[in-house]
Order: C-alpha cells, then structure tokens, then sequence
C-alpha cells in the first residue's frame, strides 16, 4: 500500500510491516550463454516469425529485475494495523513510518533500528515529508498538519488562516511534499493538499498550498479542482506538482503559481495511489524528448500511464525588451499626431 526509494533499496507497506527490500537489474543473456542453472538453456528465447525466422534481437530482449528480502519490521500496532506512510532521508540514513495508530516511528537503516516513537497525531497519519535540520512534517486525519524536531513540536500549520470564510474542521491535510526551488540551490518548498472532510452532492474543492521551508508560513494557496486528490508529487528542479484523484484523473501544476497546466480527466477508471515524474537525470532527459515533463500514474486498475506535457513556447528576454521600447515609441508617436504641441 505504501512504498519509498532509496538508490537500489525498497521500503514497502504491507498491513502493519514495513517490508526492507533489494533490487537489482539483471542484462539479458547473449543467445549461446547457458542458463544460471547450468542447463545450457539459451538466457532469452527467441520467437519465429511467419516465415520461420528468429523475431527479436539483443536490444529487444527485456531485462530482468530481481527482488531480493532484507528484513521486515512491524509499524503499526492499533486493532486494524496498516502503515499509510514511508518515507527516506535525503542521505537514505533514515526512514520514517506512520499508520493507522498515529505514531511516528523513526529507523535508522539500514539496521533498521528504532531511534524514535512517539504519537503525533489523533487518528492516523496519511503522509510523512523529511526536511532541512531533521525537521519531519506529518498530517494526519486529526485536521493537522505538523512540523516536529524529534519528538518536539515545532509548529503546526494553518493553512486557511487567510481565508476567514472555511471552517476549522471542514478540511483535513491529505498529502506533504518537499521540493526544491527551481534557481535557487539549497532552498526548499513544503507543499500540502488539503481535501474536504465530508463529502457533499455539490463537492467543494480541493487546495494547493505553498510554504516557506524555513518559517513554514503560506505563501499562496489555490483551488486545484473538486476531485478529491489522491496523491501528490514533486518533480526534481521543484517546477512542476503532480497530482492524482479518487475519481482516475491526473494534473500537472506548475509549482510557482500553482496553477494548473496539464489535465486528463478520469486517466484511469479508479483510485490513483501515486504518481511520479521522470527523473531529471540524463537517461531521464533522453525519454523526455521534446517534451518539458514527464508523469507516470498508477492505480487501482492495474495500470501505468505516462503523461507528457508539451514544451512551453516562451520569448526571449531580448525579444521582449524589443517588443516593449517598440511599444513605447508607438505610444509617443501616437500622442504626438493626436496632440501636435505634446513633445
């Protein structure tokens, strides 16, 4: 149910565990190489066409990937025990997971073992985001959202304290995301969704909002759409917010403005449980082609979908400088003819 990466290591949710898993990615085998077993089998079977040739060939053969358990640890410890949340350290030193019985537990790793427990919240916790100073930031179904340093309560935030006209408990914090400020290195953004608490025959909508890293206070906050949102994502340079709903849709949100730039409605025809964008990486880059952005979704259905979003065309600086001295002299000139006695 929950899943986070850490370089080649898995930590995954099942029930009230958290699951330590390894992966590797094993190149397929040339066609003479015998099998691992020693059967002489050849690694890759080849099919024959319709006219009894070989199809396929080195660069079609897939590659394998290989799933090794490491250890498993148990979570959760309330009647109906689930863990709804995993997250890593930026170095990977340190996982974090919170269930269903409000308690943040903190693990070193990759020993796995337990350096904090304490409870955060009232009820469960549905996501966990760790930041600068070993600052963690969970929300929960209490209405909070929380930033602790250990097990001490550094604040909590208000995300609608400029938007006198929502109640207090009309809306609880779904998702928390740390992302980066695109141009500005080191700095951080924190990014929350907030859905509504009840559903209603005329849904009200869902919210982004924005905050400073540091002092944690809103810097903007705006609607994203009545479809309850799912699941949150925050591409690598920090430009870009993905987002997934209840209801199989999927958006892309530019992550300064927060407004919206990409949509699919329904993508899927349930529950997206998490969306993910291509890494910015140069492998990532060579998949993008063209293209600014790339979002991968899963759900429910059993599906993953790639969404592609269009580069924007935009104008040089120069071109605009241009464009307005152009502007400017057309205006002068205009006055002039008007008023003849103006300059």
């Amino acid at each position: 149910m929950t899943m986070a990466l850490a370089g080649d290591v898995i930590a995954a949710g099942q029930d009230n565990s958290c699951h330590i898993l390894r992966f590797t990615v094993q190149e397929p085998e040339g066609p003479g190489t015998a099998g691992k077993d020693g059967s002489g089998e050849k690694g890759v079977r080849r099919r024959r066409g319709p006219g009894g040739g070989a199809q396929g060939s080195a660069q079609s053969r897939a590659r394998e990937v290989r799933v090794e358990s490491l250890q498993r640890v148990r979570t959760d410890f309330s009647p109906d025990a689930l863990q709804k949340a995993v997250r890593f350290s930026a170095d990977g030193a340190l996982l974090a997971t919170g269930g269903a019985d409000g308690f943040l537990r903190l693990w070193e790793f990759p020993s796995m073992k337990k350096t904090l427990e304490f409870r955060a919240h009232d009820g469960e916790i549905e996501d966990i985001a760790l930041g600068p100073d070993n600052k963690v930031v969970t929300a929960g179904r209490d209405f909070q959202c929380c930033v602790w340093q250990q097990d001490q309560l550094v604040t909590g935030l208000r995300w609608h304290e400029n938007l006198p006209g929502i109640p207090d408990k009309a809306y609880r914090y779904q998702a928390c995301r740390f992302g980066a400020v695109e141009g500005s290195a080191g700095a951080l953004r924190l990014y929350t969704v907030q859905v509504p608490h009840k559903r209603e025959r005329r849904p009200p909508p869902c919210y982004l909002t924005k905050w400073d890293g540091k002092s944690f206070l809103p810097l903007l906050t705006r609607p994203c759409g009545s479809e309850v949102i799912s699941c949150l994502s925050i591409s690598d340079s920090g430009t870009f917010l993905g987002l997934g709903t209840v209801t199989g849709s999927v958006a892309i949100h530019i992550a300064f403005s927060l407004q919206r730039l990409y949509y699919v409605k329904e993508a899927h025809g349930i529950v997206v449980t998490d969306v993910a964008f291509v890494p910015e990486s140069r492998p990532g880059r060579e998949l993008l082609g063209g293209h600014e952005a790339a979002l991968l979704s899963v759900a429910v259905d059993s599906r993953c979908k790639l969404h592609l979003l269009p580069t924007r065309r935009s104008l040089p600086v120069w071109l605009l400088l241009l464009l307005c001295a152009g502007l400017i002299v057309a205006t002068i000139l205009l006055l002039q003819l008007t008023f003849p006695g103006f300059l």
